[in-house]
């Protein structure tokens, strides 16, 4: 990554990180004083739509600065974000209101992950591509069917897909 496209994923997830707080602080979400109401969440991602996968990692980002615990499962065209050196087509643009301008989804991913969130692919991922587990972004994991069922069966983590 050039110097210039690493300082504009910075900018641009630090301004995606403000406009969270920002929506946190407005949202209200609290349980009790000083807990989010849900500690952690489950966030399935399989659609290869630019827009989709983009509005996925920003809603997780709102609710990662909220509080969040979350786990980001990476199934058919969306494992794609996993793979080293990978970049989408091109950048998306956030509303006018929002002053990260321009982001990607591997770029707000990166930033998930450098604030704790887990990234997995699912396991059926690399065994379907011409690839092996080497080819994944620092820090990206391959999922086990058995931990993610659990959490798809616990009915205090909220599943969402994209």
């Amino acid at each position: 990554m050039s110097f210039k496209t690493t300082l504009s994923v910075v900018l641009a997830t630090g301004a995606i990180a403000f406009g969270a707080n920002a929506l946190a602080d407005n949202h209200g979400g609290e349980a009790e004083e000083g807990k989010a109401m849900d500690d952690k969440a489950l966030v399935i991602l399989t659609s290869d739509s630019l827009e989709t996968q983009g509005m996925a990692m920003i809603l997780a980002n709102a609710m990662q600065q909220q509080g969040t615990d979350l786990q980001l499962l990476l199934c058919d065209q969306a494992g794609d974000l996993a793979v080293e050196g990978y970049q989408s087509a091109q950048p998306i643009n956030t509303p006018p209101s929002n002053p990260a301008g321009q982001v990607t989804p591997e770029g707000i991913m990166q930033m998930l992950m450098g604030n704790g969130a887990q990234v997995d692919v699912c396991a059926i991922y690399l065994p379907n591509r011409d690839y092996g587990e080497e080819v994944l972004r620092e820090g990206v994991g391959i999922a086990a069917p058995g931990p993610i069922a659990e959490l798809m069966r616990d009915p205090t983590v909220p599943v969402f897909t994209f």
